[in-house]
């Protein structure tokens, strides 16, 4: 997986450098904004079909759009779209039916700040975060690269329910899942096979290797994260740094929580507007993983965390 480490290079934007300080130099935002629409992370990225059949989805009760989240007020599609129109970018015009929408890299900027002024706040805190991904190919870069920068201001950074198993339910059906992490990032590991004796294979020390950390929309990780925590007579994490489920399922669960969100994942920013999730930073998530070493570097460096 290029992209994970620092040296990397953005092939669509330029972008030489890693997600750990490779960039040299201050960022401004709009030197951001721009690289953020030369990589296709903002801008017109967004697929119109796709953002109305989500609203519709979520607005119907569809559990893999719900992401964990249990709104607290009701959401009619309509709604959802003025909603992704103001924090994302998106045309308001229901009659705008088809081809290509907008993720305003402004918006996208903007965020980015509000969620470097809550690193700053858990960094001086020295607080407790967790961290996790259902986008484990484009972002887990990102992820760890937080995550490190937080461990070096003195924040912990726990591993609560690795190996843990668990049945994820997705649209092809269930799946053997457990719990993993890569440099403290939460992921979801799907088993490939059995043990000799017919269970599960872990994933502890020592242990066999299960498939690459997958894709998924599920809660479950963080809730059984947050529940081994729990277990151990640990606290609640201060903050959740997570994306699909991981963020929504905290934010439901009242542990305050930022990340990352496309227009396609509407649950996310009703999440924020009921004041579930503190900060919804709208872009896409989907974009080669070095794309993003510039928003990094941009995010620590305005949390005053460049290392």
């Amino acid at each position: 997986m290029s992209g994970f480490g620092g040296g990397s290079s953005c092939g669509s934007c330029g972008f030489r450098g890693g997600f750990r300080g490779g960039f040299r130099g201050v960022i401004s935002a709009d030197e951001l904004a721009a690289q953020l629409t030369a990589c296709r992370i903002a801008g017109p990225v967004a697929r119109r079909e796709r953002v109305l059949r989500n609203c519709a989805r979520f607005a119907h009760g569809d559990p893999e759009l719900r992401l964990g989240l249990d709104p607290e007020r009701d959401w009619p599609a309509d709604r959802l779209l003025a909603l992704l129109a103001r924090r994302c970018g998106v045309s308001p015009d229901p009659a705008h039916r088809h081809g290509p929408d907008t993720l305003d890299p402004e918006l996208t900027v903007r965020a980015l700040d509000a969620l470097a002024a809550v690193l700053a706040r858990t960094a001086a805190a020295r607080g407790t975060v967790l961290t996790g991904t259902g986008h484990p190919g484009p972002l887990l870069g990102f992820y760890a690269a937080l995550a490190g920068a937080l461990r070096a201001a003195g924040c912990s950074l726990p591993v609560p329910g690795r190996g843990r198993a668990f049945q994820a339910h997705a649209p092809e059906g269930a799946r053997r899942c457990a719990l993993d992490y890569v440099r403290r990032v939460g992921v979801v590991r799907v088993y490939e096979e059995t043990s000799p004796n017919g269970a599960p294979r872990s994933v502890g020390p020592g242990a066999a290797p299960l498939a690459d950390p997958v894709h998924t929309h599920s809660p479950q990780p963080v809730r059984i994260a947050l529940a081994a925590l729990a277990e151990a007579g640990h606290p609640r994490p201060d903050l959740v740094i997570g994306d699909h489920g991981w963020i929504c399922g905290a934010g439901r669960l009242g542990v305050p929580a930022v990340g990352p969100a496309d227009a396609d994942d509407p649950a996310v920013f009703v999440a924020e507007a009921e004041g579930q999730v503190a900060v919804a930073v709208p872009l896409d998530d989907g974009a080669r993983p070095e794309c993003y070493g510039m928003l990094t570097a941009y995010v620590l460096q305005q949390a005053g965390m460049s290392q």
